[in-house]
């Protein structure tokens, strides 16, 4: 039974008291990940069992699996941020801009470290992922997610009715050169480039792919008026 102050007065917990929950609901999710990541790298994905993991973790086998149903998403721990990423920024762009150039914009803003945008990471995540099937899988379905949001934000942009086939044929076209990118920027660290090379050849192949779709996206979709 819980304990404090809804369980004293009879009245429900204040702001301070759940936000304070909140942050140790976190703290607890990011640790998890946190030793189960490094385990992973260590052992391979498919050789650490959550039972090992909560032992590591000092924490019942049920808590890891209450706070991450997927094993798989204790690697992807951040995914929803992932998932709305693109949305994110077709919704927070420039009034006036079109939504391909502020996904190149963004993009490139984000290479001077990891980001959900750019694929950036240490070299034993990218390993992490690229040995593992399970975790490959996990990823194109976290990648298919991201491209309905952005098709979803790109119908809401645009006024267009959902049976609209436009919007989710532009979405697929601008969510394929970020998976490209990211699979691209995770090659170059497993092959053991340094973080500035990394940076470099993200850049310059950022660049070259969006400018491919400039003929047919340039002008689509423009932010809205201030």
């Amino acid at each position: 039974m819980e304990r404090g102050a809804a369980a004293v007065t009879g009245r429900p917990a204040g702001r301070a008291e759940v936000g304070l929950r909140d942050r140790k609901k976190q703290e607890t999710r990011d640790r998890l990940a946190h030793v189960a990541t490094l385990m992973f790298i260590e052992r391979g994905f498919e050789a650490v069992t959550i039972a090992e993991i909560a032992e590591a973790a000092d924490v019942s086998k049920m808590t890891v699996t209450n706070y991450f149903p997927l094993k798989e998403d204790l690697v992807f721990d951040a995914f929803e941020g992932v998932v709305d990423s693109l949305a994110r920024v077709v919704r927070e762009r420039r009034p006036g801009e079109p939504v391909l150039h502020a996904l190149r914009h963004a993009f490139l803003t984000s290479l001077d470290e990891p980001h959900p945008l750019n694929g950036r990471c240490t070299p034993g995540f990218a390993r992490l992922v690229h040995d593992s099937p399970r975790l490959r899988a996990r990823e194109r379905e976290i990648d298919e997610q991201r491209e309905e949001a952005l098709a979803a934000a790109l119908t809401e942009a645009t006024g267009s009715s959902p049976d609209d086939p436009v919007p989710g044929l532009n979405a697929a076209q601008l969510a394929a050169v970020h998976r490209f990118l990211v699979r691209r920027v995770r090659k170059t660290i497993r092959d053991g480039l340094r973080e500035e090379e990394v940076r470099d050849r993200a850049e310059r192949l950022a660049r070259t792919a969006f400018d491919a779709l400039e003929p047919v996206l340039g002008t689509y979709c423009p932010g809205p008026a201030a």
